[in-house]
């Protein structure tokens, strides 16, 4: 007989070969589907588990090859933090407005102190310096005149003075009037006023030769400034300007890294920080080479800060830090010039106040011999 709609037949007993797709549950109520169907996703599942388990094994095996064995324990007295290498950036900058006449330096060229790296035009400051020059010149005639007019007014002062001594003899024997007498006396008052005034003239005309010397230092200085030198001993980074361009006054035209200032710095917390004091004993190990770099701590901050985003701690807890300065030994940063490199990144380990003197060479492997200065030094005297 065929089978009957399971929704509407009342429940009674019937035959599984006559209705196969048609089975009786656990709990003895009719289940359309059959096996097949429960069979089919039960199959489904276990493969979706399976392949979410292979998942999850890849993952841990590739974290587990990365990650590698742990790292080592510092020895007590060793605190580390991670850093990059900088280096002060030193613009050089035009001092008065004008023209590029020439750059001397490219980028990349190294460059030492006083060495000249550009030139402004000078040619409107030469013409300035050379009317300046003749003013000095007009200026030292006008003190030539002034001294003569002193002397011709020394010369009417004496006169005068001869002048009345006389009328003073004629008039106590009754010779001249006494009107004469007092037109010589005025006379002579007038002649003394004119030898103030002639040296006042003279000072005067000295002044001005010093105002019109200063002048020609200043142009001459300002002709100085034109040719730009480096103040640091590093190398060129950025090239901003070209020759024939026009600056203002404070116009950058390179940017130089100061090599005489590389550093690197890193954050510790409170507990750490305040036993590293400035002189403190440290070493650079960058992540391009495997050797300890010696290193010497030269600032410590007063004061906490939040950590910057590109370092990292070690617990989130230490979110206010004190920010540490290590800068190498400049004698090997001289010697290995052609291998200094900002931004390179790595990390510091610090030698803490109280703790017994650490064996850096256990810690990290030393520099190379050809590294130090010391080693360039006994081979050129060999």
């Amino acid at each position: 007989m065929p089978c009957a709609d399971p929704r509407t037949e009342t429940a009674r007993p019937f035959d599984e070969r006559q209705c196969p797709e048609r089975q009786i549950g656990q709990s003895g109520h009719i289940r359309p589907g059959g096996s097949k169907r429960n069979w089919g996703a039960l199959g489904l599942l276990a493969r979706r588990i399976s392949i979410v388990a292979a998942i999850v094994v890849v993952i841990g095996a590739a974290v587990f090859f990365l990650s590698g064995p742990g790292e080592a324990p510092l020895p007590d007295g060793i605190v580390e933090g991670n850093g990059r290498v900088e280096a002060v950036q030193v613009d050089v900058s035009t001092k008065i407005p004008g023209r590029v006449s020439d750059i001397v330096a490219a980028e990349g060229d190294l460059v030492a102190v006083g060495d000249v790296v550009a030139r402004m035009d000078v040619a409107q400051l030469n013409a300035q310096l050379m009317r300046a020059r003749a003013d000095v010149e007009n200026a030292k005639s006008q003190v030539a005149a002034a001294q003569a007019q002193s002397v011709m007014a020394r010369h009417q002062l004496e006169l005068a003075k001869k002048k009345i001594s006389r009328t003073e003899e004629l008039l106590e024997g009754g010779n001249v009037s006494r009107e004469t007498f007092d037109i010589e006396v005025t006379e002579r008052d007038i002649a003394q006023a004119g030898v103030e005034a002639a040296e006042a003239n003279f000072l005067s005309a000295m002044r001005s030769v010093d105002a019109a010397q200063a002048v020609v230092d200043e142009i001459a200085t300002q002709i100085a400034d034109a040719e730009l030198t480096s103040s640091v001993f590093g190398r060129v980074l950025y090239r901003l300007a070209e020759p024939g361009e026009v600056l203002g006054s404070g116009g950058k035209i390179l940017t130089i890294v100061n090599y005489e200032d590389v550093y690197m710095e890193i954050f510790l917390p409170a507990h750490q920080a305040h036993l590293v004091n400035v002189g403190s004993e440290a070493r650079l190990k960058l992540d391009i080479w495997d050797f300890g770099i010696p290193a010497t701590v030269t600032y410590v901050s007063p004061e906490s800060q939040f950590t910057p985003k590109q370092v990292e701690t070690q617990s989130e807890r230490d979110k206010l830090m004190f920010r540490i300065k290590i800068r190498p030994d400049q004698e090997l940063i001289t010697h290995n010039v052609d291998r200094v490199k900002a931004g390179l990144r790595g990390v510091a380990y610090v030698h803490l106040d109280g703790y017994p003197e650490p064996d850096w060479s256990a810690l990290l492997p030393d520099m190379p011999s050809e590294a130090l200065p010391d080693a360039s030094v006994s081979a050129n005297g060999s």
